[in-house]
């Protein structure tokens, strides 16, 4: 998959995206909030540049046409598209750090295999990115939830099957992570 190297590319692949949540967003909070900071993200973009790059991403099969009966235009993310989001929402994952520490660690497992070889490293350095410990070679670690974020990455990498997630409460020996992480 070639990325796309403009900012506001991705902006508006991100934006196509947020469409898609939307339609598929069960809460109206969230769909509110969604909406919300849209008409933000769509004034910093040129109108004249968006054109050009919707153009573009038709070309490059990102995203699909399709005229309604009342005479408008519906631009739909192709797979291909949904892809390109993924991977940009994957670079701005993070996780969030809460006020206290509520005392369980979080553990990452994987045994993934050789045919999933740049699935498998890139896992482990999103996890690193993430700020995770890596506690033995496929085994990591961190104090603060994270499941949601674990378990949108599995999903970007379709490697459900080779990934566990398990949160502890008692970890033997646990000083040194608790001064890594600065936890009392």
């Amino acid at each position: 998959m070639k990325k796309l190297k403009s900012k506001t590319k991705k902006k508006i692949i991100l934006l196509l995206l947020a469409g898609i949540v939307i339609g598929l967003s069960r809460s109206p909070r969230k769909t509110g909030y969604i909406l919300r900071s849209l008409p933000r993200a769509l004034r910093d973009i040129d109108r004249e540049y968006l054109y050009r790059c919707v153009k573009e991403f038709r070309y490059k099969k990102l995203v699909s046409y399709h005229e309604n009966e009342d005479g408008t235009i519906s631009l739909i993310l192709s797979k291909e598209g949904e892809r390109h989001a993924l991977t940009y929402s994957l670079e701005s994952l993070e996780i969030v750090k809460p006020l206290r520490w509520d005392k369980r660690w979080r553990i990452v497992l994987f045994d993934i295999p050789e045919k999933k070889r740049i699935a498998r490293d890139t896992l482990r350095e999103k996890l690193r990115d993430l700020g995770f410990y890596e506690f033995q070679h496929s085994v990591w670690i961190h104090p603060y939830p994270c499941e949601k974020e674990i378990e949108f990455i599995i999903e970007v990498f379709d490697i459900r099957p080779y990934v566990r997630f398990a949160e502890i409460t008692n970890l033997t020996n646990d000083a040194e992570l608790r001064l890594k992480y600065r936890l009392s």
